[in-house]
């Protein structure tokens, strides 16, 4: 069984974070392993209270994994602090980490910064380097590149500056600020589009990381990254197509909707 490590926050509602990455890992036939950067008190309306852990305690969790089970891919999501980032780096060069995807969490849909200017640095300077791929959605990509993202052609420059930069492959996020459910991967192949179909469901808590762990899972079953994105496109899709209604906000979407057997 391939394997694969999500380093980032819990969700107490289960619908994005940790819990979703684990769903997602499971779903796609990889065993899933997690290292959590902090718990969060949230829900489908919105978070109330977020508690990192220590950097050391990062590096523990880290050292554990890493010399036991060995992940064949890695996933990070939000992580807030300069400390905790730097300390993601460090052991992702340790132990020559294969096949990373990095969700740059770092902006709200709503437009709102949910890190800090020198956690952004950090993670521009230390982390992004060391990325197979990186997810960001368009606002998270503005801030990467320095530049206004508003029509198909902006999302290209953009990510082509971003993969000059950096030397990751950039799947840029298209959302309903430009494209719908198009979204644009560019790669040492250049620009390529991927398609999808907008589904009308208001529940999308968790897509982020959800898709971030789907493209990790296919990469860590030996995919290239063309086709990790496009399964993990329709995967999204299917999960989304599932219409679960929970909660009272934008709640979660069902990870397990391909999962029948006896259990």
């Amino acid at each position: 069984m391939r394997t694969a490590l999500t380093i980032a926050g819990s969700d107490s509602s289960g619908g994005a974070g940790i819990q979703a990455d684990i769903k997602t890992m499971m779903a796609h036939g990889v065993y899933a392993m997690s290292a959590i950067a902090a718990l969060t008190a949230q829900n489908t309306t919105g978070v109330t209270d977020i508690m990192e852990v220590t950097p050391h305690f990062l590096a523990e969790q880290l050292d554990c994994i890493f010399t036991d089970i060995v992940p064949d891919a890695i996933k990070t999501g939000m992580v807030a602090s300069s400390s905790l980032i730097d300390t993601i780096a460090e052991k992702l060069i340790q132990y020559d980490a294969k096949n990373v995807v990095i969700d740059p969490v770092m902006v709200a849909t709503s437009g709102a910064k949910l890190i800090s200017d020198e956690a952004i640095e950090t993670l521009k300077t230390k982390l992004l380097p060391l990325a197979t791929v990186i997810t960001p959605n368009i606002p998270e990509a503005q801030v990467l590149s320095g530049m206004k993202i508003e029509t198909k052609e902006e999302m290209e420059q953009a990510a082509k500056h971003i993969y000059d930069t950096y030397g990751c492959a950039v799947l840029l996020k298209g959302g309903h600020q430009i494209n719908d459910a198009n979204d644009l991967l560019y790669s040492k192949n250049g620009a390529e589009w991927f398609y999808g179909k907008r589904i009308d469901n208001p529940n999308t808590h968790g897509t982020g990381c959800t898709l971030s762990s789907a493209i990790a899972s296919n990469l860590a079953k030996g995919c290239d990254l063309t086709t990790a994105v496009k399964k993990a496109k329709n995967y999204i899709s299917l999960a989304l197509g599932a219409m679960l209604d929970l909660g009272k906000g934008s709640g979660p979407m069902n990870h397990a909707f391909a999962i029948d057997g006896e259990f």
